[in-house]
């Protein structure tokens, strides 16, 4: 896979049911805020931005995650705007099926993205949306960080590994070679190679209002 067609996202109130289950008409109509504040729709505050409405068309990017049909969970997504309402970023919460929570957030930030903007030992704004859809309110910081290789099918990637003061949580980030971040946050389980190799595009079709 090209790591150019690789691509952060908080929590939904609405998922993407497992695999066999009907799906919704419209799965990605909701956006997610910031910390400390509640999912909604494009169309009410969100503060993280200091922007009181909001109606991005969708990604002008690919964003890399996994497929619903490779999770015996839920997905749910969602996306941040920018001012002038273009997509900042693209999040997508994997939920255990059953109920019993969020597993995993990976998010798609390109360049200039806001939420990319963390001051040091901060935790990364998927962390976040992660620990506020636990509902977990202890305060966690970046410890430390290590690189080390990791291949996707045929590419070479240079994965940062964040440690954290909450050792419950796995982190890594890759930097694309169309300059996305992408960001991985799993709760209660190693990021192994394996995962890498669920990674796919998803086309930003996928993720346009209307």
């Amino acid at each position: 896979m090209d790591p150019a067609r690789t691509t952060r996202a908080g929590p939904v109130r609405r998922g993407v049911p497992r695999p066999g289950a009907p799906a919704p008409a419209d799965p990605v109509r909701e956006a997610l805020v910031g910390p400390g504040t509640r999912p909604c729709t494009y169309h009410c505050g969100m503060s993280f931005l200091r922007r009181r409405s909001a109606t991005p068309a969708g990604p002008d990017f690919d964003v890399l995650a996994m497929d619903p049909g490779d999770w015996p969970g839920n997905l749910g997504a969602g996306l941040l705007p920018a001012p002038d309402g273009t997509c900042q970023g693209v999040f997508l919460r994997y939920d255990l099926f059953g109920g019993r929570g969020p597993a995993m957030i990976i998010g798609n930030l390109p360049e200039g993205s806001q939420a990319r903007d963390v001051a040091e030992g901060e935790v990364p704004f998927e962390v976040a949306q992660l620990l506020i859809a636990l509902e977990n309110h202890e305060e966690v910081t970046v410890t430390g960080t290590e690189d080390m290789p990791v291949m996707q099918g045929d590419n070479l990637m240079i994965v940062r590994r964040l440690k954290l003061s909450e050792t419950r949580i796995s982190c890594v980030q890759f930097d694309r070679s169309d300059n996305v971040l992408v960001t991985i946050a799993a709760w209660d389980r190693p990021i192994t190679d394996d995962l890498y190799a669920l990674l796919k595009p998803l086309p930003a079709e996928l993720f346009q209002q209307g």
